[in-house]
Order: structure tokens, then C-alpha cells, then sequence
């Protein structure tokens, strides 16, 4: 029977690679066709596109009566994003350069996203009210997004390397490689969780864990294919739009379909470690560098992480 499971996980990963690159390329295509710049397309198409499985296996997990899942979800798959997917982005990438100044836009917002999910968690207790607070904040970054989104650099670099027509098959694999991902994510998680209760492994180590790795997949997979095609501003954007949709519409959207419950351990250890995540990135990008031993310290991070919620560490 494992075996079997074990098979699914591998069929589910390989739906995962391939059909992420198959986003990857649509929205840079795209993205270039309406004059906006690789980041911005990182941020909102790839960043929030990447983080729908988040958002379905969350509502998912209270409609079935299992709502710590999403805290879990959440603040783990935040936790990956930065350790684990920019990490594996400044490995693959080497050294890059971020020309898009994300310090004046992006960073606070995730600053304000993670703090702001923090404080409403610290009492255990995620309220209808919070929720609506978090996707009004949501509303306000992405209008702000768009709206700062046209730079002149970018529109000289889409006159002379992309085209100005763009095919059916495009728009096809825009709209259907998300669903291919979300497929493969959720295929993935089910065989994870499968695996992990044969062996006897907690409903909040799966939580924080297999389901947090899992859903974080996609971005994983968009992430080392943008570095590998040259692309690392769209790995970043990635990172920050996908925590920021996590903090706010995730945890937001979830608490309408029921109440939040927000383990004790969740709140002691891991928000703190999410908040020192944020920290961490924040000071990495904010010299507009990211070099590759910064990549390897954040992987390192990540199995930190993994051993202290498995209790290794």
C-alpha cells in the first residue's frame, strides 16, 4: 500500500515540474505583451497563482473539521518560501541583481502582513473581524502593486526581445497550467500525508511539514525555473507575493468557512521563527544582491527548521 502512495507522490512531483514550467514561460509572455515588469509578475501572477493550493487545501481542512491545519499551512509554507524556495533561488541563480526597488512597496507590506498575523494569533484566537482586516490589506497591495508597475526599463526590454502577438496556446497554458498545479500539489500532499500517517507521524508535524512543503511545491518548482532561465527577479517576487497571499487570504479566507484553531506551539515557536524568516529576507534583499552563500545559509535554515519539528534538533 505504500509503494502505492509512493507512486502517486512521484506522479504528483512530475505534474508539478512540468506543469510550472509551462506557467513560467506563459506569464513572462504575457506579463512582456502588457508592458509589465518580470517582478511585478512574480508578485501577482506567480507569487498569488503558486499559493492557490495553500488556499484550497486550507479551506478544505476546515470544512473537514481540521482547522489547525491552516495556521500550520500557513506560517509553515511562509517559512519554506523563504528558507527553502529562495534559498534553492539564490543556489540556482548565483549571484543576481533585483533592479526593481522592492524596499519602497513590497517589503513593508510584508513586513505588515507577518506582524500583523502575529499579533492576531499571539491569543490564540483568529477572529471574523481580523479576517476581513487581512483582505482589505491584501486589496490595498495588490492596487498597489499595479498601479507602480510600468517602468520605463522594462518597456525598452520588451521592444526588443519579445513580440507583440501572442498565440492561443499561450493564454491556454496560462489559465490551465494553475490547475495542473494545484492537481499536483493537492495529489501530493494526499500521498505525503498518506506516507506519514503509515508511519505514525502528528496531525501538526504533517501540518507544518508535509502539507507546508507540499503546497509549497509549485513555488518551488516556478522558483528554480525562473533562476534557471535568468529570471531571478520574478524567483523573489514569487517569495514575497506568495507570503503575503498566505498571511492575509489564506488565513483570511479560511476563517469564513469556520473558526481557527491556532495550536499553542504553533504560537510559542514557529511564528516567532516565521517573523526571524521575514527578518532574514528583508536584510537579504535589501542591498538589491543576492549571492549564492546567502542561499545556502537559508537552506541551511530550513533544515533547521525540519529538525526541530520532527524534534531531531
Amino acid at each position: 500500500m505504500i509503494i502505492l502512495w509512493i507512486a502517486v507522490f512521484a506522479a504528483s512531483l512530475a505534474l508539478l515540474i512540468f506543469s510550472s514550467d509551462w506557467f513560467i514561460d506563459a506569464a513572462d509572455k504575457i506579463g512582456f505583451y502588457f508592458k509589465i515588469p518580470s517582478f511585478v509578475i512574480g508578485v501577482i501572477i506567480v507569487g498569488f497563482g503558486t499559493s492557490l493550493p495553500e488556499l484550497a487545501s486550507s479551506v478544505a481542512s476546515v470544512l473537514k473539521g481540521n482547522s489547525e491545519i491552516v495556521i500550520g499551512n500557513v506560517i509553515g509554507s511562509n517559512i519554506t518560501n523563504i528558507f527553502l524556495v529562495l534559498g534553492v533561488g539564490a543556489f540556482v541563480g548565483k549571484q543576481f541583481k533585483l533592479d526593481f526597488d522592492i524596499m519602497k512597496s513590497d517589503v513593508p507590506f510584508l513586513i505588515a502582513s507577518a506582524v500583523l498575523v502575529s499579533l492576531m494569533v499571539i491569543d490564540r484566537n483568529y477572529s471574523l473581524p481580523e479576517a476581513l482586516i487581512s483582505i482589505a490589506l491584501l486589496i490595498v497591495y495588490i492596487y498597489t502593486s499595479l498601479k507602480s508597475g510600468t517602468l520605463d526599463q522594462e518597456l525598452h526590454e520588451f521592444e526588443e526581445k519579445h513580440e507583440h502577438n501572442l498565440s492561443i496556446f499561450t493564454w491556454v497554458m496560462l489559465i490551465a497550467s494553475p490547475a495542473l498545479i494545484a492537481l499536483g500539489a493537492t495529489w501530493t500532499v494526499n500521498s505525503v500525508i498518506k506516507i506519514s500517517e503509515m508511519i505514525g507521524i502528528g496531525t501538526e508535524i504533517i501540518a507544518l511539514s508535509a502539507v507546508a512543503l507540499g503546497t509549497s511545491l509549485p513555488e518551488v518548482m516556478v522558483t528554480f525555473q525562473a533562476a534557471r532561465k535568468g529570471n531571478p527577479e520574478m524567483a523573489v517576487g514569487n517569495v514575497i507575493g506568495s507570503n503575503i497571499f498566505n498571511t492575509l487570504a489564506v488565513m483570511g479566507f479560511s476563517a469564513f468557512f469556520g473558526k481557527l484553531a491556532i495550536p499553542q506551539e504553533i504560537v510559542s515557536f514557529h511564528v516567532p521563527l516565521f517573523l526571524g524568516a521575514t527578518v532574514i529576507m528583508v536584510v537579504i534583499a535589501s542591498d538589491k544582491k543576492v549571492f549564492r552563500f546567502e542561499g545556502v545559509i537559508l537552506l541551511l535554515f530550513y533544515i533547521f527548521f525540519l529538525g526541530n519539528t520532527f524534534g531531531v534538533i
